[in-house]
């Protein structure tokens, strides 16, 4: 987990008591000796192994796989080229104790196992009760609270961990609505009927300014729109960097009016390796010219219309309809905007992605390489059907240098590569968390990463 009491998240022991390493290429790692699953059973090293192996196995088809990639062989293990999993650089190496070695140094490799993909694992679990062993009764967790109720798109009910290793959370129960509407939540929040709403939608950000409920915190979180690369008409490149050039990103954020930062850089705002100057900046004769250079816009071919599709959202429909508004009146360009509830959209996009989607990165590790690795070509992340070799060397280079001034120089000449030359996303802006918590509530917990840890969670 992390403590982002000093600003700067650091990495603090959890079921790992220390984890050592000299050259930043083998990494000993001790676990905890009293963590126990809530079926009773000991946690051990090769649970780790297990979750570890699960997330690799090409027939998981994980979307994180790639985070375990800088593993000797995780890589290879997972598109198949390696079939035996003892050949991947990850041991039991003592009743307490993994040993892993990687592909190439990485100071920052202990952040990459505070993610829920790197997580333990209990495969005899999965394997008795198949795809159910996420169902309440089935399910064998190890934190601070067990999953005591699951009732599939409407709740999830959290019971306090009797047996938990750490101090116990002060609530015993939490309850977590979904709900689709943001404006519902803040209905259900004024009622009294809710403690916490993650969303203030820009329309309703006045009317709660200033009152004790309403908070905000800048975060580690870009949201971007995604070309297509290979569908046309958007696989022009000139065409991409003409519609980059003519979206005013300040105008954006005006409406939203809570805060956010316009961006050109992948990398957000606060983060080491972030570059203001960095993508293409709003400059409506430099599209025009890119617009004409590809052979539209005055005197040249009609722009065939195409379709933006997003997730179903506020939020997310104001900004479409302003860039919508922006590139008519900029460039003549007639965009359809379309939305999807969550689970279909996340469909559309692996099985067809549109010429131009939505999306958001919230940072999974306060570190660049968690956003530029995203455009890696073998993340499953990666929608925009972009992909360089040279980009993943360059990234993968960053990684393993060991100088804070040389990975700054390589994280710029790979956005560069990715906004400027070949321009397969257009960032609009970093987000600032806007939340709503009733004044019973102690200790909520709200910070750069958008973590959510209840254990510490307390009502007046």
């Amino acid at each position: 987990g992390y403590d982002f009491s000093s600003g700067e998240p650091q990495v603090v022991p959890e079921l790992a008591s220390k984890w050592e390493s000299k050259d930043n290429k083998t990494w000993v790692i001790t676990l905890r000796t009293d963590a126990k699953w809530s079926d009773g059973q000991s946690l051990i090293p090769q649970h780790v192994v297990d979750g570890w192996k699960r997330l690799l196995t090409p027939t998981t088809a994980a979307e994180y796989a790639y985070f375990l990639f800088p593993v000797k062989n995780a890589q290879g293990f997972n598109q198949g080229k390696i079939k035996d999993f003892n050949e991947i650089g990850v041991k039991v190496t003592g009743p307490d104790q993994i040993t892993v070695e990687l592909e190439r140094p990485m100071a920052f490799f202990p952040m990459l196992l505070t993610h829920h993909s790197t997580y333990p694992i209990r495969l005899d679990v999965v394997a008795k009760h198949g795809d159910k062993w996420t169902e309440p009764a089935n399910i064998v967790t190890v934190g601070p609270f067990n999953m005591k109720v699951w009732e599939h798109d409407k709740q999830i009910v959290l019971e306090r961990n009797e047996g938990y290793y750490g101090k116990k959370p002060p609530l015993k129960y939490v309850v977590a609505l979904m709900i689709q509407e943001v404006s519902t939540a803040i209905n259900l929040f004024e009622a009294g009927k809710l403690d916490f709403v993650d969303e203030v939608p820009a329309q309703q950000i006045r009317q709660w300014k200033g009152k004790k409920e309403y908070k905000s915190i800048g975060s580690l979180v870009i949201q971007y729109y995604g070309f297509h690369t290979k569908k046309a008409p958007l696989d022009n490149v000139k065409v991409r960097q003409a519609i980059a050039h003519a979206i005013d990103r300040q105008e954006i954020v005006n409406i939203l009016s809570a805060g956010e930062i316009p961006m050109t850089s992948f990398v957000p705002a606060g983060m080491f390796g972030y570059e203001a100057d960095r993508g293409l900046a709003f400059n409506v004769e430099k599209a025009k010219q890119l617009f004409k250079e590809a052979g539209y816009g005055e005197g040249g071919k009609a722009f065939p219309k195409f379709m933006l599709k997003m997730n179903t959202n506020e939020n997310h429909q104001i900004i479409a309809e302003n860039v919508q508004a922006q590139l008519k009146k900029n460039l003549g360009i007639d965009m359809e905007v379309k939305n999807e509830e969550w689970k279909v959209y996340l469909k559309t996009l692996q099985n067809d992605t549109p010429q131009l989607f939505r999306m958001g990165w919230n940072g999974d590790y306060p570190d660049p390489d968690n956003f530029l690795n995203l455009l890696t070509s073998y993340s499953e992340n990666n929608r925009t059907h972009w992909k360089s070799k040279e980009y993943d060397a360059i990234i993968e280079q960053a990684a393993s240098a060991s100088e804070r001034e040389k990975r700054k120089e390589l994280y710029s000449q790979a956005q560069k590569m990715l906004l400027e030359d070949n321009t397969a996303l257009v960032p609009l802006f970093s987000s600032v968390t806007k939340y709503l918590v009733a004044d019973r509530i102690d200790n909520f917990p709200v910070n750069v990463l958008g973590n959510k840890r209840f254990d510490k969670v307390s009502i007046k």
